[in-house]
């Protein structure tokens, strides 16, 4: 096993970074969350990774996103994305797709994955995540976030958490109203990343079907039974 990956050693085995090695995640979204849980994948040793997402930076993503600075204004997000990854690790299978996920489009991108982070700012795209990761029968781990608030919640197929927090709603979510700081999706993506590989490793998923609700302002941590 290569030397940057030893001090995950008193954390996930050897073996488990083999499973690691051979998981193929879809990210959705390279934006607040999207950025930072890409960053922490590929250091992790996640062996594939697809990224999609069909926005450039723009200046006011320089507040919170891992990957936006004055030099790539107007560029592809995923184009950033893809330099870095290289940059940090280059065995790593980077697949990267600059299109807004749709409908028309979900189904060959989804396909042939072990689980699918959900780093998207709308309800009508978490929602269709959870759809076609039942229909293909793939974990989602959720998160999002708006100020000083988070939640998460690792999601398998036919448990529609989401459909359950946000029924036909397809408004925009809180942040649109409430905004969003540097270190609250620093704090959600390190969740989602934990989930994530606690679910590739089949480790206990204590969150499963239940929605974490973090309050960063007062320390709160709450775990809502839905």
């Amino acid at each position: 096993m290569e030397k940057r990956y030893e001090k995950n050693f008193s954390t996930i085995s050897e073996e488990d970074m083999g499973v690691l090695k051979n998981s193929k995640v879809l990210v959705v979204g390279c934006g607040g969350l999207g950025g930072y849980i890409i960053e922490m994948l590929t250091r992790i040793g996640l062996g594939h990774i697809t990224v999609v997402d069909g926005d450039v930076f723009e200046e006011s993503n320089l507040n919170r996103q891992l990957y936006s600075t004055m030099d790539n204004l107007g560029i592809s997000k995923v184009e950033v994305v893809k330099k870095r990854v290289y940059q940090i690790s280059p065995e790593t299978d980077l697949i990267t797709i600059p299109q807004k996920l749709t409908l028309e489009n979900i189904d060959p991108i989804i396909l042939n994955h072990h689980l699918v982070i959900d780093a998207v700012d709308n309800i009508t795209t978490r929602l269709l995540l959870e759809s076609k990761c039942n229909e293909y029968d793939l974990p989602l781990i959720h998160g999002a976030v708006a100020g000083w608030y988070f939640q998460l919640s690792v999601i398998m197929p036919g448990d529609n958490l989401l459909s359950k927090i946000y029924g036909a709603n397809t408004e925009n979510g809180i942040e649109s109203i409430l905004g969003n700081p540097s270190f609250t999706p620093a704090a959600a993506a390190s969740f989602q990343v934990a989930e994530c590989i606690k679910v590739l490793l089949n480790k206990n998923l204590p969150l499963r079907s239940k929605l974490l609700y973090v309050d960063l302002l007062n320390n709160s941590f709450d775990t809502l039974e839905l």
